[in-house]
């Protein structure tokens, strides 16, 4: 037997597998009652360590941060006091610097090319013009930059022309207005019907007809019909309605657009169907394809008068004869439609208006086109209207202007007035659409 010695208190641990011995004071036990109770005094010391561990780790947890919180605070107070006595003491030029930096963080930065706003008539001949046209468009393009181009789709002759730089140089990329030459062709070719749906995607049960299509210039329409119709065929018709060709007869400074020699990289003929991609389209371009379709499907070289001689001497010349008369009231539903209910709405007005947007960018180069025609009893007039710049240079506002120059005409009563009849003697130089 182990013997364990020492006083015996009131509340003395309990050890079993020990008795007391009488008269000595000494405990006898076992050897397992001796490791039973040193086993759990032991446990108790570790138990008592980690709780006091925790919470000296608190207390230092806790000084930490009100030490680094009063800092801080302290910090804030001088920045405060010393911009207090800053203020006290600036002078008028600390104050704009001040204007300055606040302005800096909340104006929106350029990241076009191009201005979104400027005076878009620096540089422009006016000779020849009708200046009440020409008033009508500088009034209705105001500050934004970008090019008006007014056209007489009974002879081809050019009224005004905003912008003369933009208007005549290479093009740009024509956005969505390709998609109404991809409509003719897709008709022509017997690809689509005006109310038949198409099928917008592999995997969409979503369908569309044509006249919506046109009217929300829709991109999966467009995409499925020039891969129906092949880069050849969509070559064809693109060329045959005068793009990658100069639209005007000897009109000094015009450049020519450009039709890509094969399907774009970036996207194929789905791209070039519904963006115009790698396609350079000028404003006369896009202005003698509207005469064409305003007038039943005659394509006039356009012509731009530039002295009194020029205009009482003035005889129309055309290009080419279009065989779409039969077509043209299979688009005219979904023109009209842009007006009244989808991308263009901004032109609608008494006057029925007829046209196509197209909104992209071309590189850092926002770009908004409208081309139009009006349907009147009077006077018809061809409007195309080209924005460039940033987030404002957008199709929509571009059919906004020329709902504005169709707007101050109409004002004026100049569309009352017929336009110049369209001798019947006139000889085409190319009679289409054979192939």
């Amino acid at each position: 037997m182990l013997e364990l010695t020492g006083a015996v208190e009131s509340d003395t641990i309990k050890l079993s597998g020990c008795s007391p011995e009488f008269g000595s004071g000494a405990l006898h036990c076992r050897p397992q009652a001796i490791l039973s109770f040193a086993h759990k005094n032991s446990m108790k010391r570790c138990f008592t360590f980690v709780i006091r561990l925790l919470v000296l780790t608190l207390a230092i947890g806790l000084a930490s941060h009100s030490a680094f919180a009063a800092k801080k605070r302290h910090r804030k107070r001088v920045k405060s006091a010393n911009h207090s006595v800053g203020r006290s003491n600036a002078t008028a030029a600390t104050k704009v610097t001040y204007t300055r930096t606040r302005a800096r963080r909340r104006v929106w930065v350029q990241t076009w090319d191009e201005p979104t706003y400027k005076d878009s008539t620096i540089g422009d001949d006016i000779a020849g013009e009708d200046p009440q046209v020409r008033k009508a468009a500088i009034a209705a393009l105001g500050p934004m930059n970008g090019a008006v181009v007014v056209v007489d789709p009974a002879n081809g002759r050019i009224l005004t022309m905003v912008n003369q730089q933009l208007a005549l140089g290479g093009g740009f990329q024509p956005c969505s207005t390709i998609k109404v030459s991809v409509a003719l062709a897709a008709l022509r070719e017997g690809l689509v019907e005006r109310t038949g749906p198409l099928r917008l995607g592999f995997y969409s049960k979503r369908s569309m007809d044509l006249t919506d299509a046109l009217a929300y210039s829709n991109n999966y329409y467009f995409a499925n019909l020039g891969i129906k119709l092949g880069y050849q065929r969509v070559s064809y018709y693109a060329h045959l309605f005068g793009y990658g060709q100069k639209a005007g007869l000897n009109v000094e400074g015009e450049h020519p657009g450009y039709f890509p020699p094969a399907p774009p990289k970036n996207g194929g003929m789905g791209m070039l169907t519904s963006f115009g991609e790698e396609i350079s389209q000028t404003p006369l371009e896009l202005a003698g394809l509207m005469t064409a379709i305003a007038n039943g499907g005659t394509l006039y070289w356009l012509q731009y008068p530039r002295t009194a001689e020029e205009i009482s001497t003035f005889q129309p010349q055309v290009k080419r004869h279009l065989d779409i008369a039969n077509l043209i009231n299979e688009i005219k539903p979904g023109m009209k439609g842009a007006v009244q209910f989808g991308t263009a709405r901004r032109a609608q007005q008494d006057e029925t208006i007829m046209g196509k947007t197209g909104t992209c960018s071309e590189g850092r180069t926002h770009l908004g086109w409208f081309g139009s025609f009006n349907e009147s009893s009077g006077r018809k007039l061809v409007v195309v209207v080209l924005l460039t710049g940033g987030r404002p240079s957008i199709g929509p506002m571009a059919s906004g202007v020329a709902g504005d120059v169709y707007r101050k005409l109409a004002a004026d009563n100049y569309l009352k007035t017929a336009s110049a009849p369209n001798p019947s003697s006139l000889i085409s130089t190319q009679i289409c659409c054979s192939r």
